[in-house]
């Protein structure tokens, strides 16, 4: 199968139509059979109920060309689950599990032309999404849903690659205690773009928000997980009810504990205590980790030992070995790589 006359190791960020995507619709109750199909847009009434109250859920996985030339992705299974528990939590019908890694698969495999070629930095992007689509007006779920897969390469999420980047600490909350924060809801990241935008203006790469609650415990950014690193070399990751389960970040946490020794801890982490790590990186489908040189509060910067040249040697470690694992160059934990083609 050719691929694509791409500049591969050139590609941003950004959307690239691909030629074909999966669509199920949900009605009377249940699902269709669904299908491939090479038509990009969507079709909605103008009181459709994503359209009116944002009822909408997403996801985000990546498809690699390994080592050996195979198309794979990584643990869609757990993809397919936190998709389940979004759509629960904002009253929707589950998609089932079984049938959300195959819908993945089918249109990983329709655009395999699209995939990168192995060593180029670049992967396919994979974005499963489903909402709302009959009219709603009064304030409630809506009756009809679609569910749809499409993809489009990518270069690396943040430009120059893993190179520390300086985050602030904002003024915002990105989610409440007993809220929405640990799903993946289209209104959250809705509600985290004021505060990126306004953190780019300033000169900042992103955002560390902190708990709504006491503003004293380090939460997420807008679109990743932190990772901490000690002085004795121990990885320390946030806990909380209302940041979203990240996949890399538990995949990271068991590379650190299985492959490389290290002891790990999830625990609730004090913003008062982030100047005594040596090492501090975002991870997510997106960046994978991008390493953290320095966060500013307010005027006060904390600088990490690592610096700002280059990734600290643990964090580098952990990319290393999950990017090894993903492309095939160290064995896989079971079930953690699903062969496409």
């Amino acid at each position: 199968m050719e691929k694509k006359q791409i500049d591969w190791s050139n590609l941003g960020f950004g959307y690239v139509q691909t030629d074909m995507r999966y669509v199920s619709n949900f009605k009377d109750g249940k699902w269709d059979e669904g299908g491939l199909t090479p038509d990009a847009n969507v079709v909605l009434n103008e009181c459709a109920g994503v359209l009116q109250y944002a009822q909408t859920v997403f996801e985000g996985l990546k498809a690699y060309t390994t080592e050996d030339g195979h198309i794979v992705m990584f643990r869609p299974d757990l993809n397919a689950k936190r998709m389940a528990d979004s759509a629960r939590r904002l009253e929707m019908p589950v998609f089932p599990e079984d049938r959300f890694i195959e819908a993945v698969a089918q249109t990983v495999k329709a655009n395999a032309a699209y995939v990168p070629p192995y060593g180029s930095g670049a992967t396919l992007y994979v974005r499963p999404y489903m909402f709302g689509t009959n009219p709603v007006i009064g304030v409630k779920p809506a009756d009809e849903y679609q569910f749809r897969v499409f993809t489009t390469p990518v270069g690396p999420y943040f430009k120059g690659g893993a190179k520390p980047i300086t985050i602030k600490v904002s003024d915002f909350d990105r989610a409440a205690p007993h809220g929405t924060g640990h799903i993946k809801a289209g209104l959250n990241y809705a509600m985290s773009l004021h505060a990126i935008v306004t953190a780019h203006e300033e000169g900042f790469a992103e955002n560390m928000y902190l708990d709504a609650a006491t503003r004293t415990k380090v939460e997420e950014t807008g679109g990743a997980n932190f990772i901490f690193v000690t002085k004795d070399n121990k990885v320390v990751t946030p806990k909380s009810d209302s940041i979203l389960p990240s996949i890399t970040r538990r995949s990271i946490l068991h590379v650190a504990k299985e492959y490389l020794g290290l002891e790990v801890e999830e625990r609730e982490v004090f913003f008062d205590e982030v100047k005594d790590f040596a090492e501090c990186g975002l991870c997510g489908t997106a960046a994978v980790i991008s390493p953290v040189g320095k966060i500013v509060d307010h005027g006060k910067e904390i600088c990490f030992p690592s610096g700002m040249d280059e990734m600290g040697p643990v964090t580098k470690k952990l990319y290393e070995t999950l990017t090894g694992i993903q492309m095939g160059h160290l064995e896989a934990p079971e079930g953690w790589i699903k062969v496409v083609e």
